[in-house]
């Protein structure tokens, strides 16, 4: 690198750490925005933790911020062009959270974050929006100091990946032009563990659904009715329980048709870079296994596909007993797809399966909630190499590739329509409770996650500038 550029990196790593202080106070007063997309309650508070997040894009000196309203929730742009012969970075995240239920098993209220033990806890804290800030504090060290960026940036900050995205396909489509990027980055998946960074290759894709029962018209005195109704909350437990098999596997007809096989030589590269049972077990505070035999818990989590029941709904919910049989009962359901599944042919298979899992005694249908497709990074991508750098400058050892059982619905979206890889740069540890109460986020990471920017951005630039160099070159050989 040059000296100036060197210099420029010095800069914003000093104000980085300087300002450590008033980096805790931004992310603390992001968390308590109660921002959960899902729920109609909050569209205002996801309104409101947009609006602020635009205004911190404007106060580190982002000169094109934008709030981009779609049918739920508004999409956050900003730029900021150096020049337009630099590369072009784009970053992507999500200031939307998951519901904080059940509230009671929190210990501090899930949207008054609080500091312990040098974590921060509050829903989103991880998931995404300490991640999700990394990426901002380290624009706001090179304008504030060189008041220059090492490549050109864009940033899309939605507020509705844990609801599938559903608006913003139609948002890249539309904006594709003023899109294009030489590569995508994001900070929204997770590291083996303290100081062991990852760089993820793959993502799983999901679809999520609702299996809704109806039976009765009214819910039923159940010492009247018990014994003479087909409670719908039974059978839907019934068909709950048919959807796997007794070696854990999938039953939908043609579920595994294409579902990758790797060889051996690659499931000994999973098991040596990856987490091993127990430590899988560990991290999600379990003591028994379960799922697809012959798969290590790393390989049914990542490159094998998953069914989950998510939550049910039916009958009385209070405290105490009501002797009652339900009208109807619901349960939702996600299922994790790998690469060359057939999302479409997935949940075609899916509704025929559950018609005609249906007893006659009661009816169902089934909601589909949200589609992602599986995608996969190619490792050696020049922003690949840039991020692995930027890892060992900010955490002092080189990152492992692994893979995710995770969704991001983006991730496909980017390579599909604008023809762009995706780096997975994440800051979150398998312990953070993402989607659980008391989620927390290591200032740890947070603190060397904006670092590891600062250096990401400078490695970016100058590893695109070397392809687009030699590629240069080898267009006048060519000739």
């Amino acid at each position: 690198m040059t000296t100036s550029t060197n210099k420029a990196i010095e800069g914003a790593l000093k104000f980085s750490r300087l300002h450590r202080k008033q980096a805790v106070e931004k992310l603390h007063s992001f968390v308590r925005f109660p921002s959960v997309s899902v729920q109609s309650q909050h569209a205002q508070d996801v309104k409101n933790c947009g609006g602020w997040l635009a205004g911190q894009l404007q106060s580190i000196g982002m000169p094109r911020v934008f709030v981009v309203p779609t049918a739920r929730h508004p999409i956050i742009y900003a730029e900021r062009v150096v020049s337009k012969n630099a590369p072009t970075i784009l970053i992507y995240g999500h200031y939307d959270v998951q519901p904080a239920d059940p509230e009671s098993a929190w210990t501090t209220p899930p949207f008054q974050p609080i500091v312990r033990d040098h974590y921060i806890y509050g829903r989103g804290a991880s998931d995404d929006k300490g991640q999700l800030l990394t990426h901002v504090l380290a624009l706001e060290a090179y304008l504030k100091t060189s008041r220059k960026l090492p490549v050109n940036v864009k940033c899309i900050f939605e507020g509705e990946e844990e609801i599938g995205s559903p608006n913003l396909e139609a948002f890249i489509t539309r904006h594709r032009r003023r899109l294009l990027a030489d590569a995508a980055v994001m900070s929204d998946t997770r590291m083996l563990g303290p100081d062991r960074p990852a760089l993820t290759t793959s993502l799983r894709g999901a679809l999520g659904f609702e299996i809704e029962v109806r039976g009765p018209r009214q819910d039923l005195h159940s010492g009247n009715f018990g014994g003479a109704v087909h409670n719908p909350l039974q059978a839907l437990c019934e068909i709950i329980a048919k959807l796997h098999d007794e070696n854990g596997r999938v039953t939908i007809p043609g579920f595994y048709d294409q579902v990758r096989s790797w060889d051996s030589d690659e499931r000994m590269r999973m098991a040596k870079t990856g987490p091993s049972d127990s430590q899988i077990m560990d991290d999600g505070q379990f003591k028994m296994p379960w799922g697809e035999t012959g798969f290590s818990l790393y390989e049914r989590t990542t490159v094998r596909p998953a069914l989950t029941v998510n939550g049910i709904v039916g009958g009385y919910q209070g405290p105490g007993g009501k002797a009652v049989i339900p009208s109807q009962a619901v349960a939702k359901i996600s299922i994790r797809l790998v690469p060359d599944q057939n999302l479409s042919s997935i949940e075609s298979s899916l509704i025929s399966l559950i018609a005609r899992l249906t007893p006659p005694t009661v009816r169902s249908r089934v909601i589909v909630l949200m589609r992602s497709e599986p995608a996969s990074i190619e490792r050696g991508h020049p922003t690949m190499e840039a991020a692995a750098n930027a890892y060992h400058a900010g955490f002092g050892t080189a990152p492992v590739f692994v893979r995710s059982g995770g969704s991001i619905p983006v991730v496909a979206m980017f390579k599909r329509i604008l023809g762009i890889p995706t780096v997975l740069m994440g800051f979150a540890l398998p312990d953070d409770r993402i989607h659980a109460p008391n989620e927390r986020f290591s200032l740890h990471n947070y603190f060397r996650g904006i670092d590891t920017n600062i250096h990401f951005l400078a490695e970016a630039g100058r590893v695109l500038r070397k392809r687009r160099a030699e590629k240069n070159g080898t267009h006048r050989k060519d000739r």
